[in-house]
């Protein structure tokens, strides 16, 4: 038979009881309505009504909690009960509600599940941010966020160093709309920066200008255009940068009062000025002498054009000084100053001495030069920027014109002294208006010489030389052959055959970085009728003068030959024996005889000699041209000793050209230019009234004819000015080019030669 299990059941009431029982004593709680009556309330005990025994476990009754018979204080699944009845208060730290862990603001304090907390509560307008259960006052640790009783807060916290000021909690960064104050993170700001495009100094908007990371500012936003800086330079920016400056010169020299293309050169500028309005226009010297127009009216007609064309700056030649000897002084020059509509500048040159210059010569770099006025320079405001220009003039005017009081320095010394002063003004930007040849004697000066060893100087406007530079010549060796910031050079050739412009680009330390130019070739340009007007009755008294005949015809051409800038074997009136020196010379010595029987031999230095004469008919203004300088005949007591010195320093520079090449009459004379120099004359000798040719001694004593010019020494015949301070020149008053043009219609009939007066035995 089959094994079974078998499990027996207790009846039904039995078994609710036995549960009633098991529940009593087990479970965690029950709830029992009073009018069930299966418990009561005896003596604050609950306890079953049939017993009288204590209800042990929890049990619900009555709505309260009791545990083992007690109302029930504590907590019985997370409910927290006091009393039998759900709580309100703090239990063993912990806050409940009604029975629950609460969550919320109570007495002003935040609880999260019943414990002080720290976070948000709330919504809206109630949204506090609490810190250990209480509204924050303060700078959140983690946030760094400013509250104010719990809210994101508008206003200053902090002490000291930690003091900032925050909006709506957050460390402020921008303007204050009450105050229009800058803030960064809570600060007031300190120094330079840029908020929404704006620049702000310290916690204002920046007023004036000034720069910021590389950009200039004015007031508070980016610079565009002119402005000057702190420290007084102006500038052009674009979009707050310093853009390169861009400076355009035209220039002339040694324009030699050639005025028959004034209107054409007039023409030139007027076609650049239209374009450049901005275009300065120089004129390196060397307007005075050389034709009619000079003879006739002592500058005037170059200066009512030079007025027309708008000089904005001339630079004294040494021709400017050619009547220093004549009664009148240099009142010709004085009056062509004072007339000028532009200034004069020269640094080495000192007029204090000459009362006729008394009012006109300030020896200073002037910011506001007057028109009519002499400075050792100017400064010209361009386009914003500051550029200046100083003057020099060559020292040896002293020798090759007539200066009398007026005294010329050192070039050198007074170049840096004029770049110091520039720069003691905020400028960088430096041209030198130069007077000095650009290649030559660098014994004495030049603008090679000046370019290498003064620095600062940007651009040479020279003259002197009659140099033709068709380009700019950039310098950037100095005189140790190490690099330096480049030096632009340019020159304009002679009598106003071109108009010179240089373009020049500088960078924002006032470097040169670009450069170009050219010579425009004034004769293929059309005539400017407003120069027409203005020359016109100029024109007509120089074309009576020039067209009044002599007397007197040449056969051939009387030519007066230049070498050009490299050349040394070719003839030149200031090295070799031509046919007009001759001419000139004979008519010196021819002259001088009739006033004194005893003179010997004529002397023409080369430099005096300004143009030749054309074939045919001869005409006063040609002769005029030929000996422009208004010089006189004079006559010299010199020991044989003496002309051999005078023509050791005749031939000094041979067989470079030398102004001071002297041209004779009456006379022989050979040397040898293989030998040094100071020992190359082999014989000197003199035609006596036999015909006989004479050597001329040492110890002996003979009268010297030669122009007043020579004979006080100029181009540098030192031995002659000797004579002349120890009264052996006599000054005879008579008319260089009248001695010529009688010299002419005497001849009648001019065939030009020459005859061996000067030869070079070397050769």
């Amino acid at each position: 038979m089959e094994k079974r299990n078998y499990k027996f059941v207790k009846p039904a009431a039995s078994l609710i009881l036995g549960a009633t029982v098991l529940i009593g004593s087990l479970a965690t709680s029950e709830s029992v309505d009073a009018a069930s009556s299966k418990y009561q309330v005896s003596n604050s005990k609950l306890v079953v009504k049939k017993t009288g025994k204590t209800v042990k476990g929890y049990k619900q009754f009555n709505s309260k909690l009791y545990k083992d018979g007690k109302l029930y204080t504590g907590l019985k699944g997370g409910i927290y009960y006091k009393n039998g009845k759900k709580g309100t208060a703090k239990y063993k730290g912990v806050y409940y509600s009604k029975g629950k862990a609460f969550t919320g603001v109570k007495s002003n304090t935040y609880y999260k599940n019943g414990k002080v907390a720290t976070g948000w509560y709330g919504k809206d307008s109630a949204h506090i941010y609490y810190v250990k259960g209480k509204p924050f006052t303060g700078i959140g640790a983690n946030t760094g966020r400013y509250f104010k009783n719990g809210k994101l807060s508008t206003g200053w916290y902090g002490d000291g160093a930690k003091r900032s000021y925050y909006v709506k909690g957050k460390a402020f960064t921008g303007i204050s709309e009450k105050t229009g104050r800058y803030f960064v993170k809570g600060k007031l700001n300190v120094g330079l920066a840029l908020y929404n495009g704006k620049l702000f100094n310290g916690e204002k908007l920046n007023t004036g200008v000034i720069q910021y990371n590389n950009v200039w500012y004015k007031d508070s936003t980016i610079a565009n255009g002119k402005i000057t800086t702190p420290d007084g330079k102006e500038i052009n920016v674009v979009d707050g940068v310093e853009k390169n400056f861009a400076l355009s010169i035209m220039h002339t020299n040694d324009t030699h009062a050639h005025l028959d293309n004034a209107a054409k050169r007039t023409t030139a500028i007027k076609n650049i000025r239209a374009k450049n309005p901005d275009a300065l226009l120089l004129d390196a010297g060397d307007v005075f002498s050389g034709t009619l127009y000079f003879n006739e009216f002592r500058g005037q007609a170059d200066l009512k054009l030079m007025n027309l064309m708008g000089y904005d700056a001339m630079t004294f030649g040494n021709h400017e000084f050619d009547l220093g000897s004549s009664p009148e002084g240099h009142q010709a020059l004085a009056d062509f100053i004072k007339g000028a509509n532009f200034p004069f500048i020269s640094a080495n040159v000192n007029f204090s001495a000459d009362a006729r210059f008394t009012g006109l010569f300030t020896d200073l770099i002037s910011s506001e030069p007057e028109k009519g006025k002499i400075y050792n320079g100017i400064v010209k405001v361009i386009n914003g920027e500051k550029v200046g220009i100083f003057g020099l003039t060559t020292e040896e005017t002293v020798d090759i014109a007539s200066p009398g009081s007026i005294a010329f320095e050192n070039y050198i010394t007074e170049a840096e002294k004029a770049v110091k002063a520039f720069e003691g003004q905020g400028v960088d930007k430096v041209i030198a208006l130069s007077h000095i040849g650009y290649d030559d004697n660098a014994a004495v000066d030049n603008d090679l010489t000046l370019a290498a060893t003064v620095k600062g100087i940007d651009v040479i406007v020279g003259g002197h030389s009659h140099t033709e530079l068709k380009k700019p010549v950039i310098v950037d060796q100095d005189s140790n052959k190490q690099k330096k910031d480049p030096t632009v050079i340019v020159q304009a050739y002679q009598y106003s055959d071109f108009l010179g412009t240089l373009d020049v680009e500088f960078d924002t330390k006032g470097t040169v970085v670009k450069s170009d130019g050219e010579l425009i070739a004034l004769k293929t340009l059309t005539d400017d009728p407003e120069a027409v007007a203005i020359l016109k009755p100029y024109s007509d008294k120089v074309a009576e003068v020039n067209s009044k005949a002599i007397g007197a015809v040449a056969k051939s051409a009387l030519e007066n030959p230049r070498k050009d800038n490299s050349a040394t074997d070719k003839i030149s009136v200031r090295s070799n024996e031509t046919a007009l020196g001759n001419i000139i010379t004979d008519g010196m010595l021819s002259k001088a005889k009739t006033k004194n029987k005893d003179v010997i031999m004529a002397l023409q230095n080369g430099g005096g000699i300004r143009a030749g004469i054309d074939a045919g008919e001869i005409t006063v203004g040609e002769v005029i041209t030929v000996l422009p300088f208004g010089n006189t005949l004079a006559t010299m007591t010199l020991t044989g000793a003496d002309l051999k010195l005078g023509f050791e320093t005749s031939f000094k520079e041979y067989p470079a050209e030398s102004g001071g090449f002297l041209h004779v009459s009456g006379a022989k004379v050979e040397f040898d230019s293989s030998k040094p120099v100071g020992q190359r004359v082999v014989s000197i000798k003199y035609k006596d009234a036999s015909g006989n040719y004479i050597a001329i001694q040492d110890g002996e004593n003979y009268t010297v004819a030669t122009n007043a010019f020579t004979a006080k020494g100029g181009d540098g015949y030192d031995i002659f000015a000797k004579a002349y301070a120890e009264g052996r020149v006599t000054d005879l008053g008579l008319s260089d080019w009248e001695n010529l043009a009688e010299q002419l219609t005497s001849l009648k009939e001019i065939n030009p030669t020459t005859e061996g007066r000067i030869v070079d035995i070397a050769k």
